[in-house]
């Protein structure tokens, strides 16, 4: 009997532990989803029947006479935002409130190394800064001929398919080619990932994104139990081989810069020295700095970010776009003689101005981005205290924010038809200052991708290559619609990738 009344006492017990927080958007008059034991709103993400960028969408959709919509994340209430004035407040005007991506943060810089990825707040700033140089003008233009590199092995590794009269998995293909980029640009790897059907780089990057059952039970409980996290790593089976890899790396330059100038050198130059910036967390009347050592576990972490960031959004955004121009032959025809313009007149050859001169080009990338942006939401969280005038609505500190970019990009308000393909809306014409204030595929503000410019650069080429050599068709098993994968929890990607005929161009 007493075991009996032990046992229904803790399910009591969990039950109100549960659901405290589902007050939280009623109380405050905001319209919300209704949550449920253990999974809040997010049931369908937590079972992987939706992505979270899904949901977002959903939700968007759901209420369109709301400026607000709050839902929850297991515990955790969080805010969908479906305003454009309150979007550029929280990511741009009032960024301090908004700082952090949503990780839990400490400043205790050994737990941080033991929770490998979860940096922000000063640590970020601070990494932010330094890593800022590595993404100039100059360093893109001086690596360029590493990627014209690539792009050569992108065209012969094409070719190959186009002689087999097989479907080539656009997706697959350029993720190859992407991660050979980003081993050679950024850590001075040769992973020839394009020809090597086995490489390690490729390996790295499946596995980082193969999502376990270990990992959605994790996923779970840390948001059941908040205080958990320190315990539980989501990114458990990540870490030995980003360790190692790190490790071969440094100690193949024996810790010190290599004169590559490349994203490891950069980092080396910090590599267990002291770093100072001004605080973002600690906020009085005088400006607060602090201090913080960057040592091999944060090392680690910033290489992790660079590499998944590096080759995982490239990846997905060039593969949907050659996936649209299969389907708009018309809008193909007029990049492709965009692209047969401008390498004429620089020698028939692939090269950092040629690719800067590709104006419709661009335009076709960033209606791809529009269309399927690798980040569908953007994640923030409130670091204070923070009041909405224009709603009057107060949240506390720790309330999670989601920026539905995927429903923005789609939204018949901001766009027209936005479910046809138009590279023509990014003409400086046509987009003005209503779309720029929801279009965020590389995110915005203070927080926005530090490596946007490398990744359009990379990108562009990829597609140069691509185009200049091949025409791409719909193949018999090519989906007009594909599904986004449901555990596309981060970067969206499609189940089953994208099928592409690749025929050889007939060159004048």
């Amino acid at each position: 009997m007493i075991v009996l009344i032990v046992i229904a006492l803790c399910i009591l017990i969990l039950y109100f532990y549960n659901i405290r927080t589902f007050t939280y958007w009623k109380v405050r008059g905001v319209k919300y989803v209704k949550p449920v034991l253990f999974f809040g709103t997010y049931t369908d993400m937590y079972l992987q029947k939706k992505s979270r960028s899904q949901i977002a969408e959903e939700t968007y959709r759901k209420f369109p006479n709301e400026k607000v919509v709050g839902v929850f994340k297991s515990t955790i209430p969080e805010l969908v935002i479906r305003d454009s004035n309150l979007i550029k407040r929280i990511l741009i005007n009032d960024f301090p409130s908004f700082y952090s991506r949503g990780l839990n943060h400490t400043n205790d810089v050994e737990i941080i190394r033991k929770h490998l990825f979860a940096i922000d707040g000063d640590l970020w700033r601070m990494l932010r800064q330094r890593m800022t140089p590595a993404f100039t003008s100059g360093k893109l233009k001086a690596m360029f001929p590493l990627i014209v590199e690539r792009c050569e092995k992108l065209q012969s590794r094409t070719l190959s398919a186009v002689t087999s009269s097989h479907a080539l998995d656009a997706r697959e293909l350029m993720a190859r080619y992407t991660t050979d980029f980003i081993g050679a640009c950024g850590f001075g790897v040769d992973s020839d990932s394009l020809n090597d059907e086995n490489s390690a780089f490729r390996k790295l990057g499946v596995k980082i994104f193969n999502i376990s059952l270990r990992d959605s039970i994790v996923l779970v409980i840390r948001d059941v139990f908040p205080y958990s996290e320190k315990y539980l790593k989501l990114l458990k089976r990540i870490e030995p081989d980003i360790l190692l890899l790190v490790k071969n790396i440094l100690t193949e330059r024996n810790y010190k810069p290599c004169g590559r100038n490349d994203f490891i050198d950069l980092m080396l130059e910090y590599l267990n020295k002291p770093m100072e910036a001004e605080s973002i967390e600690k906020v009085g009347e005088n400006p607060i700095h602090v201090k913080m050592i960057l040592n091999e576990g944060l090392f680690a972490a910033q290489v992790f970010v660079f590499f998944v960031a590096g080759f995982e959004t490239s990846a997905s955004s060039t593969s949907y776009t050659l996936h649209l121009l299969a389907f708009y032959p018309e809008v193909q025809k007029r990049v492709q003689a965009d692209i047969d313009r401008i390498l004429a007149k620089h020698d028939n050859k692939l090269s950092y101005e040629a690719v800067k001169e590709m104006t419709y080009l661009e335009w076709t990338f960033k209606e791809g981005l529009r269309m399927f942006p690798s980040l569908g939401f953007l994640m923030r969280r409130s670091t204070r205290k923070y009041k909405f005038e224009d709603i009057n609505l107060d949240i506390d500190k720790g309330v999670n924010i989601v920026i539905p970019v995927q429903a923005l990009h789609m939204d018949a308000k901001y766009w027209d038809d936005p479910d046809e393909f138009r590279p023509e809306r990014f003409h400086p014409e046509n987009f003005g200052a209503t779309q720029k204030m929801v279009y965020f595929p590389f995110g915005e503000g203070p927080r926005n991708c530090i490596g946007s410019r490398l990744g359009l650069m990379q990108s562009m080429a990829g597609l140069a290559a691509i185009l200049s050599k091949f025409t791409v068709e719909p193949a018999p098993e090519t989906v007009r619609y594909p599904q986004i994968s449901p555990k596309s929890n981060i970067i969206q990607s499609i189940t089953g990738g994208l099928p592409l005929m690749f025929r050889e161009r007939k060159q004048v």
